[in-house]
């Protein structure tokens, strides 16, 4: 299997920055090998980090590496579901495209009935998992209840019903938080911490956004993972 470090391509670093390629490289050995992460899995992360980024053939070459270290297709619709609730139409659309073009699909099962919510379920939900009811959440309740009833399939679709198990669900939808430098990286390290995962996996998965992010991803999110209170 070839690379995946890019940067090793670049004739001006390799002449000239021998400690940004030395330090890169040793990002890539994390993130390349089996883990706290299997490796297979964060070539997924990466993938979907690069499309939230706008790096298509980033994407591509790490959903390829991927495919080569056992990656199914099952577990990559689990990006597009993600991308769909972070990013939207555009990128999961993006990404889709690049899973059906890469991948061996296969017979693919017949399309699901698709669920709706029962009254009080959204509510219900956001207690259990945020302890209460954030304040975005709580005005689109009284809103717009309609949306705030597909904002919770959303969210569940991301993490009780991706095809990822729920702890490695709210990893990847941790790493493009952390591509993103977003704020809201601080719900998922909780909710990644209540699914079961290690502060390790953690640091693993914050680790994948770095090669479309850069160092930024792990600076937005790395204080965090102060250990957990008992």
């Amino acid at each position: 299997m070839s690379s995946s470090n890019g940067l090793e391509d670049a004739v001006l670093l390799r002449s000239h920055a021998p400690y940004t390629l030395a330090g890169y490289a040793a990002f890539r050995d994390v993130i390349d090998r089996d883990g706290a992460v299997p490796a297979r899995l964060k070539a997924l992360f990466v993938a979907v980090t690069a499309i939230d980024r706008r790096y298509p053939d980033l994407a591509r070459r790490e959903l390829v590496r991927g495919v080569g270290l056992g990656l199914t297709v099952t577990e990559a619709t689990a990006g597009i579901i993600v991308l769909s609730s972070l990013r939207g139409e555009g990128a999961a659309l993006e990404f889709a495209q690049l899973v059906t073009s890469a991948m061996a699909l296969g017979e693919l099962p017949k399309p699901q009935q698709l669920p709706d919510a029962a009254p009080g379920e959204a509510v219900a939900n956001f207690e259990a998992y945020f302890g209460t009811i954030p304040p975005p959440l709580a005005q689109l309740l009284r809103l717009v209840p309609r949306a705030a009833d597909a904002y919770y399939l959303m969210r569940r679709g991301s993490i009780d019903a991706n095809p990822l198990s729920p702890k490695h669900g709210e990893l990847l939808l941790l790493a493009i938080l952390a591509a993103g430098y977003s704020p809201m990286a601080a719900t998922h390290v909780r909710g990644a911490r209540r699914a079961g995962a290690s502060d390790e996996e953690i640091a693993e998965a914050v680790l994948c956004a770095i090669p479309a992010a850069g160092v930024a991803a792990w600076m937005a999110v790395g204080a965090l993972l102060e250990p957990a209170a008992d």
